[in-house]
């Protein structure tokens, strides 16, 4: 009898290899898959605020209309808007309007033209501004400075400051016009290091800047809305003046007994400030008013921000067009250049005349300077917790 052959022994590193495979590959798709599902997950988180984001905004436009018709509404009985406390701090429930089931909508108002309008603000102003910052009064005469030369055409800078704004890595010239976002202040010398920290970040100043200058045109701020910050700067008020002045408006200290109140000409601002300050700097109405408009609905949640101006009222800044090629010839800006088109305009810009046109039709009480919805809306951070 043949004895059958032994078959040769398997090599025990081959096994372990085969281990060692088998479980690197297990690694890696359990971190492709990881990866994926986080993926899905995310795409999944936002279409899902996206449609609700689609279905809140409804109920925001919605309340925006009822809002806008209340405050038309008090414009027309009382010559203008001055105050909430005339009556039209809750427009919903005046006009007796309700959310759809299962929904809660805020309103709340901010006066845009509380604010220095910062295209009429002067050197003066914007220095006495930045001192009631508590900056030493050179660099407050500084950043007045490189403000007011960022947004005047040929100003000449009364300090020794010397932006060398063509000296930068990709040259620049001040545009010679006020400010369309504050973001602008990045670009300014000065402002950049005031204003930013140094991750480019805006900082507290930049936050404090922003509530108390618009860059929306107007007369005057409504001295009814106007902060401390701008009381100082534009009013030179001092601070038993300013506290005055906050006591008639809340209805505290002397005129608790009074309730609320507003302001509802010069004349009466001078006499409850008291002697000293530029009561004529202000005016009592308002003319932009800021509308913020939460819903929510359950864990959802939609923000609108929008800015009226009522008729009269604030303007956007608008500057004229320069043509490079006739200022770099020096010809007179005077004379137009002309421009021949040689296309048909486009339908978006048609649909654009026409919905202008038949807005005038309409004659439409409110003009919007502003839309801002959810994560375009400007958030200053959280303050820091005090442990």
């Amino acid at each position: 009898m043949v004895t059958p052959a032994t078959p040769p022994a398997r090599d025990p590193r081959l096994r372990s290899s085969v281990i060692v495979l088998v479980l690197v590959t297990l690694v890696f798709t359990a971190v492709a898959l990881t990866a994926f599902i986080e993926k899905a997950g995310n795409d999944l988180l936002v279409e899902i605020r996206q449609s609700d984001a689609h279905r809140l905004r409804q109920e925001a436009f919605s309340a925006l209309e009822v809002t806008l018709a209340v405050l038309e509404d008090f414009r027309q009985a009382d010559n203008g808007l001055r105050s909430p406390a005339e009556g039209w701090g809750d427009p919903l429930a005046w006009a007796g309007w309700s959310p759809s089931a299962g929904r809660t909508v805020e309103v709340s108002f901010q006066d845009e033209s509380g604010k220095i309008p910062l295209r009429r603000a002067d050197l003066t102003t914007l220095t006495n501004l930045f001192e009631a910052y508590q900056m030493p009064q050179a660099d407050a005469a500084k950043l007045a400075d490189a403000l007011m030369g960022w947004m005047q055409q040929g100003y000449v800078y009364s300090t020794s400051l010397t932006p060398g704004y063509s000296n930068a890595e990709l040259p620049y010239a001040e545009p010679g016009r006020p400010l369309r976002a504050f973001s602008e202040l990045s670009a300014v010398a000065f402002a950049r290091d005031a204003f930013f920290d140094e991750n480019g970040l805006p900082n507290a100043l930049f936050w404090r800047f922003v509530g108390d200058v618009s860059i929306f045109n107007f007369s005057q701020p409504n001295v009814n809305g106007a902060n401390p910050d701008v009381m100082a700067a534009l009013g030179q008020y001092t601070e038993a003046q300013q506290e005055h002045v906050r006591d008639f408006l809340s209805g505290a200290g002397q005129y608790a007994n009074q309730g609320q109140q507003w302001f509802a000409n010069a004349g009466t601002l001078a006499a409850v400030a008291g002697a000293g300050g530029n009561a004529s700097a202000f005016g009592t109405t308002i003319s932009a008013l800021r509308v913020t408009i939460t819903v929510r609905e359950g864990r959802s949640q939609y923000r609108m921000s929008a800015v009226l101006a009522p008729q009269g009222g604030a303007t956007i800044n608008t500057t004229n067009a320069v043509n490079a090629t006739v200022a770099a010839s020096g010809t007179s800006p005077s004379t137009p250049t002309p421009v021949t088109a040689t296309s048909q305009p486009s339908s978006t810009a048609t649909s654009a005349s026409s919905a202008a046109a038949a807005s005038q039709s309409i004659n439409y009480p409110f003009t919007l300077l502003e839309l801002l919805e959810d994560d375009e809306i400007p958030q200053p951070p959280p303050a820091p917790s005090q442990t």
